[in-house]
């Protein structure tokens, strides 16, 4: 396991936490530990298929110690663009700030109807 990286969610993760929440009717900092444990897991399993990940929640500010396969994927995607690996690893969890919310289901016009309508 590598060194923790932090980073702060932004203002999109934020609001993904708070439909999260709201749904689900749990609090706050629970749907935002759930959404970046949620986060966290899909960019570690398509990097390393690891099916667990650790990681802190404190306030606005996430910390990950990532796998070793997924701190030099990091590492290497850092290098190449001049970030650090908190900023590469925040831009990756923001894509996945709104996984698994039902209202972001967007389908093609020219999509076949599903069975639910």
């Amino acid at each position: 396991m590598s060194d923790g990286l932090s980073f702060e969610v932004d203002d999109r993760f934020r609001a993904a936490a708070e439909e999260w929440a709201e749904a689900r009717l749990m609090d706050f900092e629970e749907a935002l530990e759930t959404k970046a444990e949620q986060a966290l897991l899909e960019i570690e399993h398509l990097v390393s298929d690891a099916t667990d990940v650790e990681f802190e929640v404190d306030g606005a500010t996430v910390t990950h110690y990532p796998s070793d396969d997924l701190a030099g994927f990091l590492a290497d995607q850092a290098e190449e663009t001049g970030l650090d690996e908190s900023t590469v690893l925040k831009l990756h969890v923001d894509l996945f700030a709104r996984v698994f919310l039902e209202d972001d289901v967007k389908r093609p016009p020219n999509a076949p109807p599903t069975d639910d309508g």
